[in-house]
């Protein structure tokens, strides 16, 4: 048995040569089982860890492409906004100019034609009252006619003439 341990122990140059084979075959052997599996799946993750960065940065880019353009849209949106406030201000002061305008013309018109009635019933009146004052001359003129004036019925008459003329204003 001391032989065999010593074998176990002992170094022979054939031994070695099978060890180094067998390492080198066991090596091949995972390298070619294990390694290039193992560094295929490694790559493949690799890849679609690159696909999926790749597909972030340009989902960012197009992000931020619509960011610039809906910010450009809001400004455009409030510019056109401030537009038609600023138009709708305008048109109100117009109308509102045009309506006052209107109605001072119309206050003007009812004025003027008031004017007129006036003017026209103060007419009316006048030749009311130069009728009147005519019709009473005439009443006078008649009375003198028939009777002979006297001093008396002279200021009788225009006693008369004057009261009536009272009554009539």
């Amino acid at each position: 048995m001391q032989q065999f341990f010593k074998d176990l122990v002992t170094l022979t140059p054939w031994h070695m040569i099978f060890m180094l084979g067998n390492l080198l075959i066991l090596t091949l052997l995972v390298k070619h089982f294990l390694f290039k599996p193992v560094q295929k799946i490694l790559n493949e993750r690799q890849r679609r860890a690159d696909a999926m960065l790749a597909d972030a940065k340009q989902a960012k880019e197009q992000a931020e492409a619509m960011q610039a353009e809906y910010e450009k849209s809001l400004a455009g949106a409030k510019e056109e906004a401030a537009r038609l406030l600023n138009q709708a201000s305008q048109t109100a002061a117009r109308n509102s100019e045009e309506t006052l305008n209107a109605a001072r013309a119309q206050a003007a018109e009812l004025k003027r034609k008031a004017g007129e009635e006036i003017e026209q019933q103060r007419k009316k009146a006048l030749n009311e009252v130069k009728d009147e004052i005519g019709g009473m001359a005439m009443a006078i003129a008649s009375k003198v006619v028939e009777r002979e004036i006297q001093e008396k019925d002279h200021q009788q008459l225009i006693d008369e003439f004057i009261e009536k003329v009272g009554d009539a204003s």
